[in-house]
């Protein structure tokens, strides 16, 4: 039975395949994916992301798939369900008194001002007032910079531009929180929707790419997604550039890839994927043989320009971050401007009462400034919030450690199911041309080969936090860097569930679905819209499904409502 079901797997993953990775057009294939056309212009870095996402936005709308439009409606109704119950968690639940940054009003709150906070102020919590105070203030405070600027300014500039009409009824405060929900929701649906374009992309398996999305739109990582965080922003960057490199469109790529790393630090770690393309084009280049007619290059012109074009596209991907090193440098450690004049008295007195360290304050300088690399990130993370390797490895924080368990062991077990079933691939650094790839016939699904590199990712990310940072994070941390998180659980549902995919092309089953449930023509089917829907589905047959599908979908909705009902109160989440 099961290599029926197995083989009836594979033949639903072809079905809904789409043309991408190493076929049979060799080496002028690989050699268009990884040349660099001319830019068609560029931007200034304050206006990128919104206009990238504009672009990519259009693009997506244009699409005419039905499980592509699915997707984005799912995403919206997530997100317009999570605003909702943020609000009534934040209504019902009382805040908690948190030791965390809560700068002072100013100026006083007005009666629409009180009003929007008692609907979204649930999504001003923790870090988010870090960004909220960014967009309003500035870098007025030196632990401000563990925050990276597009996001703020991207903020700021909705808060100025589209929602400049309501300056008389709202203060710019309010104005911010808005821009954020605003914002984090287009955002959301635009990482949704690139998710599935991704997964179709390299999983070569429409519906496992299509239940992945759906996945995302409930993520474990939902309320942080919706509250005043970058992680949406990030997501739909970093998701949206690595989309478009496996198009073979590596500027556009590099240039969403640059303006993640001007969101989240994290955002560095991308440049390991131009690394791998470059790496791998140039391996297979001496594995598709010389055929006639054709011939190769000189080795060291071949090696110099794989060379060139990984240099200067990784240098534009850390742009943002060293420019942003040298803006707090100059910030805090030049001479003083008398800045301090202009701050108003109660955020005077916050930085004597918390002790801290104001922008431009003539004479003091922090230790870090006389550092022979003045990094302001590293100094914040290792001072304020006591990060490094093994720091957080302390019996009072076993709660935390608890918290990620789910994330920690998920993202291990998909690191270890892709290593099992692909040994060689993994030992070659998947730099080997494999057999079915030259046949042709590429294996389709989670294991296939080309998911090696973002399990890669995954997995050192998934290192490096549980080892180096507040380990509760991992869950925001992976949940809006890495598709192997959706992809994976994606999988195990499949694997698990065979009615989802044993859909026959008349809407029928080769395996009934669980009593009940008619399976929909098409995921964009307006009668049977609950049933079209594989994630819905699942939820209205959680009772029949197995064990481990039930563990799946009981983690992702309980992160979802718990986040919800603790964050937004000040309680301690992920």
């Amino acid at each position: 039975m099961g290599g029926v079901a197995g083989s009836a797997r594979v033949r639903s993953c072809r079905e809904g395949a789409v043309a991408a990775g190493w076929s049979r057009r060799g080496s002028r294939a690989l050699g268009a994916q990884f040349r660099f056309p001319k830019p068609e212009g560029e931007l200034p870095w304050h206006q990128g992301a919104t206009e990238a996402a504009f672009k990519l936005g259009m693009e997506l709308v244009n699409r005419q798939d039905p499980y592509l439009r699915e997707v984005v409606r799912s995403a919206v109704c997530c997100r317009a369900l999570t605003l909702l119950l943020q609000a009534v968690f934040d209504l019902l639940i009382p805040d908690h008194a948190a030791d965390a940054f809560s700068p002072p009003r100013l100026p006083e709150p007005g009666a629409w001002d009180v009003l929007a906070e008692r609907l979204l102020g649930g999504l001003a919590r923790w870090d988010a007032e870090h960004f909220l105070f960014i967009a309003e203030r500035g870098y007025l405070y030196e632990h401000n910079c563990a925050f990276f600027p597009l996001y703020p300014l991207s903020l700021r500039a909705v808060a100025e531009g589209a929602l400049w009409p309501l300056q008389p009824l709202l203060r710019l405060r309010s104005r911010l929180l808005l821009s954020a929900v605003l914002l984090n929701s287009l955002f959301s649906v635009l990482a949704a929707a690139a998710l599935y374009e991704l997964g179709c992309g390299v999983l070569r398996c429409r519906r496992a790419a299509f239940l992945a999305a759906l996945l995302f739109c409930i993520s474990p990582a939902n309320v942080f997604m919706a509250a005043a965080y970058s992680e949406s922003m990030f997501a739909c960057l970093a998701f949206g550039a690595m989309w478009r490199l496996e198009k073979g469109q590596s500027w556009l790529s590099a240039l969403l890839f640059s303006l993640a790393s001007g969101v989240r630090a994290n955002g560095l770690v991308n440049a390991g994927f131009f690394l791998y393309s470059c790496a791998k084009c140039f391996a297979l280049r001496f594995q598709v043989g010389s055929g006639p007619g054709r011939t190769l290059s000189p080795l060291w012109r071949q090696l110099l320009s794989v060379a060139s074009s990984a240099v200067v596209t990784c240098a534009g991907i850390c742009l943002p971050f060293v420019l942003f090193q040298y803006y707090a440098y100059v910030r805090f450690c030049g001479p003083g401007t008398g800045l301090e004049l202009d701050v108003p008295k109660p955020l005077q007195q916050l930085a004597l009462d918390k002790g801290y360290h104001l922008a431009a304050m003539s004479g003091v300088k922090p230790t870090w400034c006389s550092q022979r690399f003045p990094v302001v990130y590293s100094y914040i993370q290792d001072v304020y919030w006591n990060v490094g390797f093994l720091r957080y490895f302390e019996l009072r924080q076993v709660p935390n450690f608890l918290l990620a368990l789910p994330v920690t062991f998920l993202g291990f077990w998909a690191a270890g199911t892709y290593v099992v079933a692909n040994p060689r691939h993994c030992l070659t650094l998947g730099l080997e041309r494999r057999k079915d790839e030259q046949e042709g016939k590429p294996r389709a699904g989670f294991c296939c080969p080309a998911v090696f590199v973002y399990v890669v990712h995954a997995t050192a990310l998934l290192l490096f936090g549980f080892f180096c940072m507040h380990v509760q994070v991992l869950t925001r941390f992976l949940g809006s860097s890495s598709p192997v998180l959706y992809w994976f659980s994606a999988h195990l549902l499949q694997e698990h569930e065979r009615w989802l995919w044993t859909e026959g092309a008349a809407g029928q089953s080769a395996v009934p679905p669980p009593m009940g449930l008619a399976l929909g023509a098409s995921p964009g089917s307006c009668g049977t819209g609950a049933a079209a829907n594989p994630l819905l589905r699942l939820l209205r047959s959680y009772p029949l499904a197995t064990p481990r599908s039930k563990c799946v979908l009981g983690y992702f909705l309980a992160y979802w409502l718990l986040g919800l009902a603790l964050h937004c109160n000040f309680l301690p989440w992920t």
